[in-house]
């Protein structure tokens, strides 16, 4: 007898639970009366948001506790945003499904871009992002920005501009927040942003089979690109990292990859075309590391990068993009 009702594993904030939902969407289409249940689950992550990323390790800080979950038989299933998970396999678990993936670009809420004024304060705890906006701007200054998407629209105020998902405002229908969406050619997303990644048990054949009805393949093609450019760098690369995937109908995928200096003075692009996305991943970072420089970049830079506080108005400050919208 197929099963009517899966058990969801996800984060608590609104953001997270609204994401299950969508999930639960998307199963109903396919599969009309089946019912997920959530399994809310608070991740050490989520539990000092008061302390920056950096400080506090970025590999699974927002999905080990929502994993176990599952391992642990408490859910059928775990719902991530698929930015938050290590660029490697998790033992016993596998990604069934990566849906039709949302806008992966970044946002500006308060201001443009071209509006906010000289040496003004962006609000943001992604390294990722503060080393782009600081190539692009290098008056900018930046201010440590954490906590929920409802938090952070509050703390808007409090800066010139604020940096987040454009995909996390759409899903909680506050786009007409956002003052201006950075094209990809200008900033290079998170490995994975905008893209939900469901795991289950790997024995599960049932629920694999049930997932597997919510594929999206490019999605998945452009996801796993980006996560073997991700993992081939090294899952723990504390350096400012991007990617961006882009799998065509018929089969190809283009990909480029980032890699920069967390004082936005060294950004290093590369993109690249292939059909496998694995290989594409592992080509375009090999090319950054190995022909343009990365290596040099990662092995100088990366372990002189000092700890600042946690409000310092500098474009260096360590931090990371997992766990945020």
């Amino acid at each position: 007898m197929a099963r009517s009702t899966l058990r969801a594993a996800t984060r608590t904030s609104n953001l997270a639970r609204t994401q299950t939902k969508l999930v639960g969407g998307l199963l109903h289409q396919t599969h009309v009366g089946i019912q997920l249940e959530l399994v809310e689950v608070e991740t050490s992550g989520d539990r000092v948001s008061d302390v920056a990323i950096a400080e506090i390790g970025t590999t699974g800080v927002f999905v080990k506790e929502v994993q176990a979950a599952v391992l642990e038989g408490r859910a059928d299933i775990a719902v991530h945003s698929a930015k938050d998970l290590p660029s490697g396999p998790t033992d016993g678990l596998v990604i069934a499904a990566i849906p039709p993936r949302d806008d992966p670009r970044d946002a500006l809420v308060g201001s443009t871009l071209e509006n906010v004024p000289t040496g003004g304060r962006i609000g943001t705890g992604s390294v990722r992002r503060r080393a782009q906006l600081a190539w692009l701007r290098p008056d900018l200054t930046f201010g440590n920005l954490r906590g929920n998407m409802e938090t952070r629209l509050e703390k808007a105020g409090d800066f010139a501009a604020i940096m987040v998902a454009a995909a996390a405002l759409r899903r909680l229908n506050r786009s007409t927040s956002m003052a201006e969406i950075l094209d990809v050619g200008r900033l290079v997303p998170q490995a994975a942003q905008g893209a939900l990644a469901i795991e289950c048990r790997a024995d599960d054949e049932e629920t694999i089979a049930l997932l597997a009805t919510i594929e999206d393949e490019r999605s998945r093609r452009a996801v796993d690109a980006e996560r073997a450019y991700l993992h081939e760098l090294g899952g723990g690369c504390d350096l400012p990292v991007g990617a961006h995937a882009v799998a065509a109908r018929e089969g190809g995928i283009s990909l480029t990859g980032l890699l920069a200096t967390a004082d936005g003075r060294i950004v290093l692009r590369h993109t690249d075309e292939h059909d496998d996305p694995v290989e594409l991943g592992r080509r375009v970072a090999r090319h950054l590391l190995d022909d343009a420089g990365g290596s040099m970049v990662m092995e100088q830079v990366a372990p002189s990068v000092p700890a600042r506080p946690a409000d310092a108005a500098k474009p260096g400050e360590p931090s990371a993009d997992a766990g945020g919208p």
